[in-house]
């Protein structure tokens, strides 16, 4: 179990997040309803390494939020690479805007206000890596979606796949999201054109590479 004095301990051992990061990050909890959606300081230094091993050329993000994920991703991707990232809450554009415009990697990001459902169909890409993190209730709708975007050996990270520990819980009716995270779970585990697992990275982060 990681407890919060191992964390900060974590934490002063890794990378720093960088003066931009930490701004939005606390720029996240101050004025925004529920900043613990944004990903971290550990999570974060996580993608991007994910990118510095990769070397992705073509990376897909469903569900922006604050673009936190986003730019450390960026960070990690070589000049010549591209993330199109998508973002249905258009009240969130201007947030997002203001950190992705100061970024030294902002040509890098392609940002999309909108529905993904209705996006990802339109874009005209072959993706080496996907991240979701958006709408709980439709993450296997999300996944079914990219799949045949995804290249042969690519890589999909799905976010909150542990979900607080409600996957071992029995859901109640009402309780779409965790339905749709369960839902998940078990179309993965039972999906043979992939490799998978899922890491206790805090709310639980699966790692689907494509075979």
């Amino acid at each position: 179990m990681i407890t919060e004095t191992l964390d900060d301990y974590i934490l002063s051992h890794i990378d720093e997040e960088g003066q931009l990061l930490a701004t939005l990050n606390r720029d996240a909890n101050v004025n925004l309803l529920r900043p613990r959606m944004l990903s971290g300081h550990l999570q974060g230094r996580i993608l991007k390494m994910f990118c510095r091993l990769l070397r992705p050329k073509r990376i897909l993000e469903i569900g922006t939020y604050t673009g936190y994920a986003t730019l450390c991703m960026a960070e990690g991707m070589e000049e010549g690479s591209f993330i199109d990232t998508i973002e249905i809450n258009d009240e969130m554009e201007d947030f997002i805007r203001n950190y992705l415009d100061r970024s030294p990697d902002k040509d890098k990001i392609r940002l999309h206000i909108g529905d993904a459902m209705e996006i990802i169909p339109t874009l005209d890409e072959t993706f080496d890596m996907v991240f979701i993190d958006a709408d709980k209730r439709l993450y296997s709708t999300y996944y079914d979606l990219v799949f045949p975007k995804v290249r042969e050996g690519g890589l999909i990270l799905a976010d909150n796949t542990l979900w607080d520990g409600k996957v071992l819980e029995t859901p109640h009716p009402t309780d779409k999201q965790t339905i749709g995270i369960l839902d998940f779970n078990d179309k993965i585990s039972q999906d043979h054109r992939v490799e998978k697992v899922i890491l206790p990275l805090r709310d639980g982060l699966t790692m689907i590479w494509k075979k």
